[in-house]
């Protein structure tokens, strides 16, 4: 009897171990779970990372099979990396529609940029005054000489709260919640696909933005 019970133990202690290994080292077991759970719940989200770096590479190929791609960021650096390659190398996707949204850069003690500038110094005393709107002309200037070249593309900003990014495909949303003073990158992303709750809420957020947000010329000539 010790000895059936101890081996019913040994057998579920095993299982048991089988399975975290099998969560730990497999992302498709990872993802399928949090598919049913997420769809159980009523929210059908495809993905939840971590860390909004982490989706990188997933974001990276979605790009790459995307009709139109709309992005609002709260800097943009992700736009001037290997993650966008293929949106700005061009010929891969000429009919490819490319929406961009920064933040304004329009200088002022109380706007939502500074504010958000704030909020990052509490966790990176290096983040100086002024140097979050440094990164993000730094990035318009970028994005504005590549949707030169690209044809399809526009740049404009906002004047809104600096508290998420948003990148949408007319296949799949990426949308990451900026979480008090951590950068960005740290914060946790989700990744929806089309006709869901998620994908729907990232693309009014862009939308609302696009419609009230500057044309490129006019925010990067006062900034300057």
């Amino acid at each position: 009897m010790v000895d059936f019970v101890l081996a019913t133990a040994s057998s579920l202690v095993a299982t048991c171990l089988t399975v975290a290994c099998g969560w730990a080292l497999s992302k498709r077991v990872r993802r399928s779970l949090t598919a049913l759970f997420s769809s159980i719940a009523g929210l059908p989200v495809q993905h939840v990372y971590q860390r909004q770096e982490l989706a990188g590479p997933d974001l990276a190929r979605d790009l790459t099979r995307a009709h139109w791609i709309r992005v609002l960021a709260g800097r943009g650096n992700e736009l001037t990396r290997d993650t966008f390659t293929s949106v700005w190398a061009g010929g891969t996707r000429p009919q490819q529609v490319v929406q961009v949204l920064l933040p304004d850069l329009r200088s002022s003690p109380h706007s939502w940029l500074a504010k958000r500038e704030e909020d990052v110094r509490r966790a990176d005393p290096a983040f100086a005054s002024g140097f979050l709107a440094e990164q993000v002309r730094a990035n318009a200037n970028y994005v504005a000489a590549a949707a030169h070249r690209h044809g399809n593309a526009s740049l404009r900003f906002y004047n809104l709260p600096n508290r998420y990014r948003v990148i949408v495909t007319n296949e799949v949303a990426y949308l990451t919640l900026y979480s008090g003073s951590a950068h960005g990158r740290h914060s946790p992303c989700i990744a929806a696909r089309q006709s869901s709750l998620i994908y729907d809420l990232a693309l009014s957020l862009f939308s609302l933005a696009w419609e009230q947000s500057s044309p490129e010329g006019a925010a990067i000539e006062e900034s300057a």
